[in-house]
Parts: structure tokens; sequence; C-alpha cells
């Protein structure tokens, strides 16, 4: 696709400005209100989805030029989905994350390129992984723990770890929770170690399309050589890419892909995991919003009329993963989950997503500390989440502000409550 083939949805867009907020029936305060953080933060309605759509038409009927201003408006936006999620509750004609990603694949294809987004694709292209770091370190954070290497030996189930959980030292101990787990119930696991690769989909979503086709190829190459029936990852923004992307570009990669909370559901209801010990403690959790808004599978295109789409190929947010988590700390004994005001497919974003963490940190702490805000309002003494782009930004949030509130991945409530 490009920009041209989604001017129908440009067109269409009705000017309401009701992308920016919270659906109204949906509002509980005036202070958590607002559901898109770059119009929040810059407070100028080009940075809005609606607004980024009347830049899209300009840039079509070429009233204006992209240049170095544009890019930039269009690149601080978090692509978290909050304005086609809200959109979608008025209207199923209009695509609008599809435009902001086409508006993206423009700014490369024409020049207009963010510095820190080039060094990210750079360090892609010489180590596999976002951050630079040595390929080598990659499968590091599984020494001493005797998994089965997937480029020697078959398993059953395949854990891909991610970028940041496989070099983020503070972190690392989130991959190692869910091995244990995984280990517990007697699961056959294996991973790729140094050989794995990064799933694309950072690249893809700053505008470096084919980033995405190439390790989409190596992927589904490890994946067959594995012999794994079932692939499992703990970082939504990989669960999305191989939920959703992957098989959107024609590279599905042909077997079952579950986030841990899903296949975590799973071994609870068989009672291969039986959680007994009391974890005495008051939690929110927050929604990631690429297990989330974009969790649900991709169903296919359509041409034509969307007015005359089936239900199931309109993405409206509502398909992604918010019962399991849920699901997952009702079910710890002595937890209380309390909720923040925006949730599921409403929630606020941590401010990682879109590139921004990268090339504006400044607004990604500024969103990750609202969240921050939005959670301490619920008297919750931790948050938790299931992503760990998400554990990441809410960490430091918490340390920018000063704040004594915990940020939890919810592998290691269950391993708390396993007496682990």
């Amino acid at each position: 696709m490009s920009l041209d083939q989604y001017k129908s949805d440009i067109e269409s867009c009705s000017r309401c400005s009701l992308c920016k907020w919270v659906p109204l029936t949906q509002i509980r305060s005036w202070r958590f209100a607002q559901g898109c953080p770059a119009i929040a933060k810059y407070n100028f309605h080009a940075y809005s989805g609606s607004g980024k759509m009347i830049v899209g038409l300009s840039l079509l009927e070429g009233r204006s030029e992209l240049d170095e201003s544009v890019a930039e408006l269009i690149y601080k936006c978090t692509m978290c989905g909050a304005c086609d999620a809200v959109c979608k509750c008025y209207r199923d004609d209009i695509d609008l994350t599809d435009v902001l990603e086409e508006l993206r694949v423009k700014c490369v294809s024409e020049g207009q390129l963010i510095d820190e987004h080039m060094f990210m694709v750079d360090c892609l292209k010489r180590e596999d992984n976002v951050f630079g770091e040595p390929k080598s370190r990659r499968g590091d954070w599984a020494d001493g723990l005797g998994l089965k290497d997937i480029n020697r030996e078959t398993v059953e189930v395949l854990f891909h770890a991610g970028c940041r959980l496989s070099y983020d030292d503070e972190l690392s101990k989130v991959a190692r929770a869910v091995i244990a787990l995984l280990k517990k119930a007697g699961v056959d696991v294996g991973i790729a170690g140094k050989e794995e690769a990064c799933c694309g989909g950072k690249a893809y979503m700053v505008g470096y399309r084919g980033e995405l086709e190439n390790y989409a190829e190596d992927i589904a190459s490890r994946v067959r050589a594995s012999g794994a029936s079932v692939l499992v990852t703990a970082c939504a923004d990989c669960y999305s890419a191989f939920n959703y992307l992957y098989p959107k570009i024609g590279r599905a990669l042909g077997i079952e892909v579950l986030h841990i909370t899903e296949y975590l559901v799973k071994l609870i209801k068989q009672k291969s995991i039986v959680m007994r010990k009391k974890v005495p403690l008051v939690v929110t959790y927050h929604d990631p919003c690429r297990l989330g808004r974009a969790g649900a599978p991709f169903m296919g295109d359509w041409e034509g009329d969307k007015l005359l789409r089936p239900p199931q190929l309109k993405r409206t947010a509502r398909g992604g993963k918010y019962d399991e988590p849920r699901e997952i700390l009702k079910s710890v004994p002595g937890l209380k989950l309390v909720e923040m005001e925006r949730v599921r497919e409403y929630n606020w974003c941590c401010g990682a997503g879109g590139g921004v963490l990268e090339a504006y940190p400044d607004f990604a702490l500024w969103t990750a500390s609202e969240r921050v805000v939005e959670a301490r309002e619920t008297g919750a003494e931790a948050i938790v989440t299931a992503c760990p782009w998400c554990q990441r930004s809410l960490i430091d949030a918490v340390a920018h502000s000063g704040d004594k509130m915990a940020v939890l991945d919810i592998n290691e409530v269950v391993l708390m409550a396993l007496g682990s």
C-alpha cells in the first residue's frame, strides 16, 4: 500500500477531534480524559490523529511539501493506536493507524529521516538488535539455565526473548522468570540464543518496511528448523509483529503464536501451574498498546468500500489481549487488582513506541510519567504490565519522579505466588 491508496480514509475524516479523547461514555474525570499523548503534550491540532490526516491530504494534493518540520510532527507520535480505537467507536471506514504508518514510509522514501531512527536501523543491520549491542551477547541472559538450543535440537515450544529482555540487564530477570515458570510446568522449551534476531517491528513502525520483511524471513526459517509447534514471547512488540505484521506482509510464521499471558492462562487452567503463596499487594495493570490495541491477529485485507467490510476485517482494537493478564492477576492469592481510569482499548500509552523513546526521550518520559500519576491515583502499591518496553519506561518515570511505586512484570508476580 501507499499513502495515496488511503486517500478515501483521509478525506472521510470529519475533523471531529474525538480521536484526542477517551470515548465520551468512558470518561470518568477531566484529569484522565485525554487519549492521545501527542496532542496532550504539544497541544496543536496537527499532532493529533485528525491533524495528521489533514497533513496527509495536503501532501497528496500538493498543497504542502514534506520537509523536516512536517516529518517531526509525523514522528512525534507513539503509534499507540488510541486515535484509531476511538475513531472506530463512531465510524468504521477509516484506518487511521495505517495512514500514520504510510506517512512514515513516505518520510523514509523521500529522505526525511530521523538520525536516531537511522542509528537504530543501522544497529539492526550490524548486530540484529535495536541497541547495537554485540550479537554474541544476545543469549547471555539464559546462562546457567540449561535450555535447549534450537539451532541444534528440536523443541515443542520456542521462547523468543526479544531485544529488550535480551540486553536490558535489569529486565533480563523477566526472561529468566518466564523460563522458570515454563520449566515448573514441564514445558519442553528452547531458545535461539545468540542466533535470535530482532522481530523487525521497531523498524517497521518508523517507516523502514523492508527491514521487517528481512527479519520475518530470518525468524520463519529458524522457527521451521526448531520443529516447534508454538512460539511464545513475553514482549508485546514481538507478539504484535509475529501475530499481525508478519501475516500482513505475507510472511506468517505458520505456527501458533502466543503471548506469555495467553500461555500462562492455559497452564493455570491445566493445573500445570498452581499458585499457593499469598502475594499481599494492591496492584494496577497497565495494558501494553501492542498486546491490547495492536494485539489482535491479522485477518486479511479488504478492497473497495470499507463500509461494506465484514466485522472480522475491521481492526477495532477490541480483539487484543486484555482479559488474560487480568485473569492471571485475579487468580494470585492475596493480590488485589484495582483499575486505572484509562484501561483496555482506551489505555494511556507508556511512551516507548513509534520511535519516540529513541528520538524524543523527553516526550517518552512525559508520557510514562502521566501513566504513573494515573496509577498512583488508584491507591496501588505497584504497577504490573506484560511488556518489557512498558516496564522500562514506567521504571524510568518512577525513578525520575522520586515515587516509590514498584513496577513489575506479570511473570514476576506469578513466580512470587509460586514461592520463588
